[in-house]
């Protein structure tokens, strides 16, 4: 029977996964903090655990650190709650086994379980395989032979690939899994292909130095590399390998290859996961935001209803101004909901950002002027045109300049001249800098924490919260960086970087 570990602050959660796994079979311990559990852990040592991310005092991320300390061959598996991705993703790359959603269903727990068994069973498979390998050389004729047939049994048992080498660099061993990640057939490998045709460069350089005894080369510690198959494409996998030595000398090599494309869609899914997640949280807390478009929309068809009775021109101009200003609401409100529902790929094309720059200032004048604002321009002649994404830096400058107005409108400080200065310049490798920078009403540190969330607004019910997760999207699906620099009552100053490139000439053009 194997022991499983459960740690999770909430007393539900442990009973309910308590009695669901032991009537699987595992003998079940528990515990409700990260302290107790590591506790348990050292006098137990159950070869699985699952462990919340988000827990008071010792977190997840920390209990998943000691126990790899501990042992680095427990498999721990994290229980994540919606907006901890970055915390999941963190486990992942300090050798979680998995990570779970909550509400935990069944299924994915089931899954999960099974893959930590697998890799615990592959784990001592591949250890006794290496510790064989490496005597091979040394062991009489028929030795090898029924050693060499009790190593095929578990390397063909191994879901992951196994390729070895001999000191020349030519393939002697090369199993199932292997043949499911580089995609060629065994048959097409063995003493047919070496490392140099079958390896990435970035480790045939490697394996190279250490079989040619250029050096000491420590290959075993496991890192990501991309394995480009047969048919062109490319595997994500997680790489580990050593040089074999025979009485101090070398007798070949053995590399080991993980396929990473589960833990990649599992990834995907759960950033899609998050995101939808997040679009259900803030359509159901838009309801004040939506009600006060709808009061203004409501108010604007008063004043038109009363007007048209009246006859009175200026009436019925305040009212359709009243209605145009909040159809624009609603305007905005769905161009943010579906930009941040959905991925988008960037669409680059030849533009000049400077233009750019001045189209969204001018846009923003009317309103600026309206509350003695001025907006300064400092843009850097040298930024000619560009090949960069043109919609994106439109759409997010466009919501960082109406977000520096409405700081300085907010703004309380009496006898203040506002001012809001809209920065370009170009930065080392390809990098254009785009500033806004407000001397408004500014934040402190709690509030700079809080405006990349789901639904945080410092404008109250006047603003959906939307605006700078879409902002930060946006700059991140083109590969760049939003930061934020403020201080109460001194202002505000957002930086984009955006990498770009070349203009792209058309086919045919006249260079």
């Amino acid at each position: 029977m194997s022991k499983l570990l459960i740690i999770d602050d909430e007393e539900g959660i442990r009973k309910v996964l308590s009695l669901s796994l032991a009537s699987d079979g595992y003998e079940v311990l528990a515990a409700a903090t990260g302290e107790e559990g590591i506790e348990i852990f050292k006098k137990e040592s159950p070869s699985i655990i699952l462990t919340d991310i988000k827990m008071p005092g010792m977190d997840g991320i920390e209990v998943l650190k000691q126990i790899k300390e501990l042992n680095p061959d427990a498999e721990v598996i994290m229980i994540t709650g919606h907006g901890d991705m970055d915390s999941a993703i963190e486990s992942l790359k300090l050798d979680a086994s998995d990570f779970l959603n909550k509400p935990i269903r069944d299924e994915a727990l089931s899954v999960a379980l099974k893959r930590a068994e697998q890799r615990i069973a592959i784990r001592k498979k591949l250890k006794s395989y290496t510790d064989d390998l490496e005597n091979m050389v040394r062991i009489a004729t028929e030795e090898v032979k029924r050693r060499s047939e009790f190593q095929n049994k578990l390397i063909t048992s191994s879901n992951d690939a196994v390729v070895a080498t001999d000191e020349k660099g030519d393939i002697v061993i090369y199993n199932k899994g292997a043949e499911g990640i580089f995609g060629y057939t065994r048959s097409e490998v063995i003493r047919k292909m070496n490392i140099d045709e079958l390896y990435p460069q970035t480790i045939v350089t490697e394996f190279r130095s250490g079989l040619e005894e250029r050096g000491d080369v420590d290959l075993s510690q496991w890192k990501e590399i991309a394995i480009v198959t047969k048919d062109g494409d490319n595997v994500p996998t997680r790489f580990s390998g050593f040089i074999l030595y025979g009485e101090d000398e070398v007798v070949g090599s053995v590399g080991f290859f993980q396929d990473l494309r589960e833990i990649k869609r599992l990834q995907e899914e759960l950033i899609t996961s998050e995101r939808l997640a997040a679009t259900g949280q803030t359509v159901a807390g838009l309801a004040h935001y939506i009600k006060n478009i709808l009061n203004g929309l409501k108010g604007g068809t008063y004043v038109l209803n009363v007007a048209f009775d009246k006859n009175n021109t200026d009436k019925i101009k305040n009212g359709w101004t009243m209605i145009e200003r909040n159809v624009g609401k609603i305007s905005d409100l769905v161009l943010d909901l579906l930009t941040y529902s959905k991925e988008r790929k960037p669409e680059r094309e030849n533009c000049f950002p400077n233009e750019i720059v001045e189209e969204v200032s001018d846009l923003m004048q009317s309103k600026a002027r309206e509350n003695n604002i001025e907006i300064e321009r400092d843009l850097d002649p040298s930024i000619g045109e560009v090949y960069i994404d043109q919609k994106a830096v439109h759409r997010s400058l466009l919501n960082l300049i109406s977000n520096a107005i409405d700081a300085c409108i907010f703004d309380t400080t009496p006898k203040k001249h506002w001012q809001i200065k809209v920065t370009t310049a170009v930065e080392e490798n390809y990098i254009i800098r785009f500033e806004v920078a407000d001397n408004g009403m500014g934040m402190d540190e709690e509030t700079k924490e809080k405006i990349f969330s789901s639904l945080f607004s410092t404008k109250g019910e006047r603003g959906t919260g939307l605006g700078l997760l879409v902002t930060e999207k946006i700059i991140k699906e083109n590969g760049g960086k939003i930061n934020v620099a403020s201080e109460p009552g001194n202002g505000t100053t957002f930086t984009i970087y955006l990498p770009y490139q070349e203009v792209v000439k058309a086919v045919g053009s006249k260079q």
